[in-house]
């Protein structure tokens, strides 16, 4: 149905249109922030990508789906023919709505839950209502986070450390715990790493750590399970255009206009563009025998590991 679909939309009239190039507008909003009020607005439709059903029948859990990254994520699992739970917090609400109508606009099923991964039981409560309604799991992407920059290490508090981990690792683990409860032979764990977990960021010392760590689990949890037919990859992406930036209370408005501007193709990535890559190492037609990797999606820039 979806690679129909495919065929219906229109073709790009160019295709070799350029990506949105700062300086962008000057903006700021307060967390966790609304796709629906960035400008220029975040492209995720990917109209150029042709589906072949490479997820026909699967059944994926997506945490912050509503926008940004997890939201081309979840257009393009739909597309590839999964149906969805997509997470996210309550004032997200607007921006998941979204996600869903253009889910369902694909053939789909995309059902919504609001809530904070923050919480253990919702990570749990989150895994088995996708089974008790699909059935069953067989793509968990854990994508939510947190950040805000820092003009020093003394900035960062007690409070702010624990909700940077809380968000980015612990449902991270917690998610996964509960997904492995389910999850059978040919089934995939993707999380959401970053360029910071690789190079460091002067200013993120708490998310560029919990990149870190998101990077080495999973590594080891690809060693843990890869005997059952469960693969474990991440995906490292460089500067996005999402509202986690603008959003980001140490981030000024000036700065948000030049987001991006400093890797070799001077301009962040469309969420649209890292969308495949999650494809990809869901896909068992694609990535059958990657397992432990960091996919790592920079710009231009190159890194070892």
């Amino acid at each position: 149905m979806s690679t129909k679909l495919d065929e219906r939309k229109p073709r790009p009239t160019n295709p070799q249109q350029p990506e949105p190039t700062p300086p962008f507008p000057k903006q700021h909003q307060d967390k966790p922030g609304l796709e629906s009020q960035l400008q220029p607005a975040p492209r995720f439709h990917a109209e150029e990508y042709r589906a072949a059903g490479k997820l026909t029948g699967k059944i994926a859990l997506i945490t912050g789906g509503d926008s940004g990254i997890g939201r081309a994520v979840a257009v393009l699992f739909a597309r590839e023919g999964a149906d969805l739970v997509v997470a996210h917090l309550q004032s997200e609400a607007s921006d998941a709505e979204e996600t869903k109508r253009v889910v369902q606009s694909h053939g789909r099923k995309c059902v919504l839950v609001a809530g904070d991964v923050k919480d253990p039981s919702f990570c749990d409560e989150l895994v088995e209502s996708t089974v008790k309604t699909f059935g069953k799991l067989d793509i968990l992407v854990s994508n939510a986070a947190h950040q805000n920059r820092k003009k020093s290490l003394d900035e960062v508090t007690d409070e702010e450390f624990d909700e940077t981990f809380k968000t980015n690792v612990y449902a991270y683990f917690r998610l996964a715990r509960a997904a492995l409860r389910h999850m059978k032979a040919g089934s995939s764990i993707i999380a959401t790493s970053s360029v910071t977990g690789f190079f460091g960021s002067k200013g993120l010392p708490d998310y560029s750590a919990t990149k870190g760590a998101i990077n080495a689990f999973t590594k080891t949890l690809a060693q843990e399970v890869v005997d059952k037919g469960i693969r474990v990859n991440a995906v490292a992406p460089g500067p996005v255009w999402t509202p986690l930036n603008a959003a980001d209370a140490g981030t000024p408005p000036d700065k948000v206009a030049k987001h991006g501007s400093d890797v070799p193709m001077g301009r962040p990535a469309q969420p649209e563009e890292l969308a495949p890559a999650y494809v990809f190492l869901a896909s068992n037609a694609d990535s059958s025998y990657i397992t432990g990797t960091v996919l790592q999606v920079f710009g231009g820039e190159t890194a070892s590991g």
